[in-house]
């Protein structure tokens, strides 16, 4: 075969044109554009490292502030707490007093009540009394014919009322 045939004579050639082709290849890949990609990724290591360093720095502020906040917050809420309730015995003495005082007149109004009652009782009474002596001399003068005199008529209701 003929193909076969020049093969040794196109041998070296074809050597030569494979180590030129891939020299050229090596140095303008491996020492062109390779430093230059890796260059690339080592900077783009770099700033994601950087990137992941900022990130947890400002996470941790964050942190720092929203625990700062709560604090805050905390004492803000047990400081209120305070103020209502100092604000509901302050209320509650305000209405304790007021209960005193209403219930201090409302005493005093009961007990001059009382006393007008028992008054006007023993004014009916007495008027009762006295109505029931005229009326116990009217009947017994009626009934028997008798005069009775206004102090038995008295003594005889005061005892008739005293049993009932």
């Amino acid at each position: 075969m003929p193909q076969i045939a020049q093969l040794a004579d196109t041998w070296s050639s074809q050597v030569f044109w494979l180590l030129v082709f891939f020299g050229i290849t090596f140095f303008v890949i491996g020492r062109g554009m390779v430093p230059k990609v890796m260059e690339t990724v080592a900077q783009r290591d770099g700033q994601i490292a950087a990137d992941l360093a900022a990130a947890k720095a400002a996470r941790d502020a964050a942190d720092e502030q929203e625990e700062a906040w709560r604090v805050r917050e905390n004492e803000n809420r047990a400081a209120a707490q305070a103020i209502v309730a100092k604000a509901k015995d302050e209320a509650a003495a305000k209405s304790e007093s007021k209960l005193k005082a209403a219930q201090t007149r409302l005493d005093k109004k009961l007990a001059e009540a009382e006393t007008r009652i028992a008054e006007a009782r023993n004014a009916a009474l007495t008027e009762v009394e006295s109505v029931a002596v005229e009326a116990a001399q009217d009947i017994v003068t009626r009934l028997a014919g008798v005069k009775v005199t206004k102090p038995a008529a008295t003594k005889a209701v005061k005892e008739a009322m005293s049993h009932g």
